[in-house]
């Protein structure tokens, strides 16, 4: 008996050394990993964004007594000295004495040599929302009067802009529900105006396509991922600068109809945030458990690397990523901790050490040899 509770310790050992290792492995290159905040006058928060000022990062979520009440506000930290401020509400849905919507899904845009921008909606609920929009000319201290995008625009609707060419923001949008329910905005920046871009064609084998977050790939080359129903993160493509799409199609990651978000960095590859959720007979309409959280890279936006595991816990949620490459080449990435908290991770990418994802599984570390990624600028 003695022999046998030996061996079991030793295996047990064996076991958690094991896990242990892996845990440090997919933990290499965070140099941050803090919330937000600890403590807040609401209990519930959700869907944050990310954008880095002339004066420092700036993030904003939506929090309030739960989501879908009308309490819930947007609301902004900003990095001050190495330390987040405490949040503060800077837009509602306040619309008479009597009347009063929750806001949903922040997105934060730091114009390139402009003002900073915080896209928003408000509604009831998803179905029924309207976009709207407040500027910063002060790095996120302050913030102008709220305005109302043009009728039928929603702006970004969870995931950044990009800025093109011509020096106007293409904005990943679309409504939350419906075979076509992706489509691209054009805003320009200097004239205020909005243009609606062509929607990617119709594929009746996808439900509600969602959230998409567009990659560069040089010259005119862009590719949108999305959440979806499908247990996959679909992929449509534009050879045009974003004026035309192609039919949705599977990528080789899994998707548990939870938000994802993408960034070009500096040398060319992609980085990507995401729930990698295998799907299994346990879910419901292709929606799975929001962990664990990881992120992945990619030369081609086709063959993926995994390289972090942010949040593996089974106990809640881990969701809502929302990641940029600030100037001095680091990797900022906050989302949605056990919806009371924002967590907010730095990361090192020169440190990070790619295992490939064969067949949509994540890899077990088994003495891989990682291939090299090009620095640049720690890129």
């Amino acid at each position: 008996m003695l022999r046998k509770f030996s061996t079991l310790f030793l295996v047990g050992l064996a076991i958690a050394s094991g896990l242990k290792a892996q845990n440090k492995y997919w933990k290499t290159g965070i140099v941050k990993d803090e919330f937000l905040y600890t403590k807040a006058s609401f209990p519930e928060c959700h869907s944050a964004t990310i954008a880095e000022t002339p004066k420092g990062l700036v993030a904003a979520f939506f929090g309030g007594t739960k989501e879908r009440n009308p309490d819930v506000e947007i609301r902004v930290c900003r990095e001050v000295n190495g330390k987040w401020t405490a949040p503060v509400a800077v837009a509602n849905g306040i619309v008479n004495d009597t009347l009063r919507y929750p806001t949903w899904n922040p997105v934060l845009y730091q114009v390139p040599g402009g003002d900073l921008l915080l896209f928003y909606k408000i509604g009831p609920k998803p179905s029924m929302w309207k976009g709207w929009m407040i500027r910063s000319k002060d790095n996120g201290v302050t913030w102008l009067k709220p305005e109302k995008l043009p009728e039928g625009f929603l702006g970004p609707v969870k995931n950044k802009p990009v800025t093109l060419k011509d020096g106007s923001l293409l904005c990943p949008s679309g409504v939350e529900s419906g075979k076509t329910a992706i489509h691209f905005e054009r805003y320009d920046v200097q004239k205020n105006k909005w243009t609606m871009m062509a929607l990617p064609p119709n594929n009746a084998n996808y439900e509600s396509p969602i959230q998409p977050t567009i990659m560069f790939h040089g010259k005119d080359t862009l590719q949108a991922l999305c959440r979806s129903k499908e247990e996959a993160i679909l992929q449509t493509w534009s050879y045009d600068g974003g004026k035309t799409w192609t039919p949705l199609s599977k990528t080789s990651l899994p998707n548990n109809n939870s938000g994802i978000d993408a960034v070009t960095l500096k040398n060319g590859w992609q980085l990507l945030a995401y729930n990698h959720a295998v799907p299994n007979a346990t879910w419901k309409k292709g929606k799975g458990p929001r962990t664990p959280l990881n992120v992945a890279i990619s030369k081609d936006g086709i063959h993926w690397y995994a390289v972090l595991i942010l949040e593996d816990s089974p106990v809640s949620q881990y969701s809502y990523p929302s990641v940029i490459q600030s100037k001095d080449g680091m990797i900022q990435i906050v989302y949605t901790w056990r919806r009371t908290r924002i967590k907010y991770v730095e990361v090192d990418p020169s440190k990070l050490i790619p295992l490939k994802i064969k067949g949509g599984e994540w890899p077990i570390i088994k003495g891989y040899k990682a291939p090299v990624v090009p620095s640049s600028n720690h890129g």
